[in-house]
């Protein structure tokens, strides 16, 4: 399997999925999407699940950050901005959510675009091949995709990119 976004540019997410973008929630969450494809699934994969991590925000943070996650995605590709308009599958939470404070769930249950604040920092977007569909509900978090999947992986493909401060 092989997933590929036509956000990165030599190595690099552009400018328009992260901070120096022009499309934030009220909270100064970047909210542009990234737009990927995946190819090649394996036979027997009824949906596939989405995360988009940075290992990196480790060293600002303390912890991997979740930029975006997905379940039930059951086509091949997804447009660029589709995070907030995207009806045919499931939004978990993101780590904005955890920074932000008390503000609404749906706003962080999509996609929260890239902000290193510190240094350069690689951008992992991971997608699992699944057997089935999950019972995941909007709002999910990493952990509970992470249990739901245990079984039900095919095959898993990985794009990364990069993005600076």
């Amino acid at each position: 399997m092989i997933v590929t976004s036509s956000a990165i540019k030599n190595g690099a997410f552009e400018d328009k999925y992260g901070k120096r973008g022009t499309q934030f929630s009220l909270n100064g969450m970047p909210t542009y999407s990234i737009p990927f494809e995946i190819k090649d699934a394996p036979e027997g994969t009824k949906s596939f699940a989405v995360v988009l991590e940075d290992k990196d925000a480790i060293t600002a943070s303390g912890f991997v950050w979740i930029h975006w996650l997905i379940a039930n995605l059951e086509r091949t590709s997804v447009q660029e901005n589709e995070s907030q308009t995207a009806t045919d599958y499931v939004q978990g939470a993101n780590s904005w959510a955890s920074v932000l404070g008390k503000f609404e769930l749906d706003e962080a249950s999509a996609y929260g675009g890239m902000a290193p604040p510190n240094c350069l920092h690689r951008y992992e977007l991971i997608v699992y091949a699944l057997d089935t569909k999950l019972d995941l509900k909007s709002g999910f978090r990493f952990n509970d995709l992470h249990f739901a999947m245990q079984g039900h992986i095919l095959d898993q493909a990985v794009v990364m990119g990069t993005y600076d401060v």
